[in-house]
């Protein structure tokens, strides 16, 4: 449609040559379009991933460890990530890590310095974490959703008002939402959503930490111990146990982002080496969540002592203040928006970049349509689409979303995946592939130690899984699809 207010444009993905003169400068060395990332966006992909809304359990987590375990559990894992992380980021180029052919994916990195039957175990583990984040996402931002309007109704009509309320239409409206973001092509374009989803995830953080130091500071605290909740008449000591498994856990997955690490690196600059400044984000990212995860966990611990709840904010009440907890509960929904894009893009990448293989001449598969708005040059919109994209994507977030109605319990099952995601994605391929990238000796003192952060970390996982299993036991008893009311 020629000169009016709107019209398409035509392109062909097959039809772009990067050998050609006149668009080598938009080209890097893998023939991709050229890669704009820095440090900063960087971070802010990294906080996005790593500060979920799990960081509102960390208060209950310490509380089950008691002061001296539950600090220490969060220092020595959020040093365990910082490590592997930077081991990670030295994979992404191979042999080399300076010099290297690219590997733009987890995948790749792994297949590259382990060959293909790790890919395979890999893209299995990555890809159900991922798939996984998309539905239990959906789900938390429903369950923070109908927090708000719970809260809004107690204050107008009392305590004593029944206010009961489905989860599904706020499940539909997160789904129609993320169709619409979903066509954002890749990472690239990601990097606004994720610097506003970060600065979100230190909302709703610092809303908690605020309101539980106020609480501190007041003489309201209630009573901490250093070995955290006490085996007596409403605890035996097995639910003990099975608590501080699961407190292990959660800790230890609030601070796992390496299955996205790799995906993120391949948006930076190549103006510097790639894994130099990916060793400053995950540096820059890791200490700032760290700080966070500590004051959430002991401020919380402080405030609500061995009481604390598996949500800090819900601590405070529907009332006082109401607004500051609503308004931390909308900080939470924008953040977990910006994060569902951010942990569905290597599945989106995955499958089209699949599909331009196996049909490289359907124009289904690589045209692109340009939808241009408006007359004036300075004024224009113009937002770019394909059918492959719009019709795959749209497909998925559907059925992710069908699937956290149906199944509103998948949070459970989302703690059983991470905990059986954590240690393969954050440890053991990462630690495997630096061994292979640098032809470290067996039995040798470093090789020995990296060992033994793995066997560490295996038992957690499988701790945090055991705590998973007995807490999916209990939501499947109360198991009632599509009917979610609080």
């Amino acid at each position: 449609m020629g000169d009016g207010l709107f019209h398409l444009q035509m392109s062909d993905q097959s039809e772009i040559d990067p050998k050609n003169a006149a668009n080598v400068e938009q080209f890097d060395d893998d023939g991709k379009p050229r890669r704009t990332g820095t440090v900063w966006t960087a971070t802010a992909h990294v906080i996005t991933a790593v500060i979920g809304s799990g960081v509102l359990s960390l208060a209950w987590g310490v509380a089950q460890l008691g002061w001296l375990a539950g600090v220490s559990t969060i220092f020595i894992f959020s040093l365990i990530t910082l490590y592997t992380s930077n081991l990670l980021a030295d994979c992404y180029r191979s042999p080399d890590p300076v010099s290297g052919e690219r590997n733009c994916t987890y995948g790749d990195a792994v297949k590259a310095n382990l060959g293909g039957k790790m890919f395979l175990a890999c893209r299995a583990v990555q890809f159900a974490i991922l798939i996984g984040m998309s539905i239990g996402y959906t789900i938390t931002a429903s369950i923070s959703m109908v927090a708000i309007q719970k809260s809004n109704c107690y204050h107008m009509r009392g305590h004593e008002a029944k206010c009961n309320f489905s989860h599904n239409p706020y499940m539909i409206g997160m789904g129609i939402l993320e169709i619409f973001l979903s066509q954002i092509p890749n990472f690239h374009k990601l990097s606004m959503l994720s610097i506003v989803a970060a600065i979100m995830s230190f909302g709703y953080s610092l809303v908690g930490i605020g309101l539980a130091f106020a609480m501190v500071v007041s003489g309201n605290g209630k009573r901490t111990t250093l070995t955290g909740v006490e085996v007596g008449m409403n605890l035996s000591t097995t639910d003990k146990t099975w608590r501080m498994f699961t407190a292990l856990g959660d800790i230890a997955l609030a601070f796992s982002y390496c299955q996205l690490l790799i995906e993120i690196q391949d948006t930076l600059s190549s103006a510097e080496p790639e894994n130099k400044v990916m060793k400053k984000a995950n540096t820059m990212a890791v200490c700032a969540t760290s700080a966070f995860y500590m004051m959430c966990g002991c401020f919380g611990y402080a405030a609500f002592g061995n009481e604390a709840s598996g949500n800090l904010l819900t601590g405070f009440g529907f009332y006082d203040p109401f607004w500051l907890v609503n308004l931390a509960n909308i900080f939470i929904v924008v953040h977990l928006v910006g994060a569902y894009q951010v942990f569905v893009q290597p599945v989106y990448d995955s499958f089209e970049s699949w599909a331009r293989r196996r049909w490289p001449d359907s124009r289904f598969v690589t045209a692109n349509y340009s939808i241009v708005i408006g007359k004036k040059k300075k004024k224009k919109l113009k937002l770019d689409t394909n059918l492959l994209r719009l019709t795959w994507r749209t497909g998925f977030v559907t059925l992710a979303t069908m699937t956290a109605m149906a199944m509103p319990f998948f949070n459970d099952i989302l703690g059983l995946l991470g905990a059986v995601a954590y240690w393969p994605l954050t440890v053991f391929f990462p630690v495997a592939m630096f061994v292979s990238q640098k032809k470290i000796r067996r039995w040798s003192r470093r090789w020995i130690g990296l060992q033994l952060i793995n066997m560490v970390c295996f038992l957690v996982a499988l701790a945090a899984a055991c705590g998973s299993i007995q807490g999916l036991n209990k939501a499947l008893h109360a198991y009632k699809p599509f009917n979610v009311k609080d």
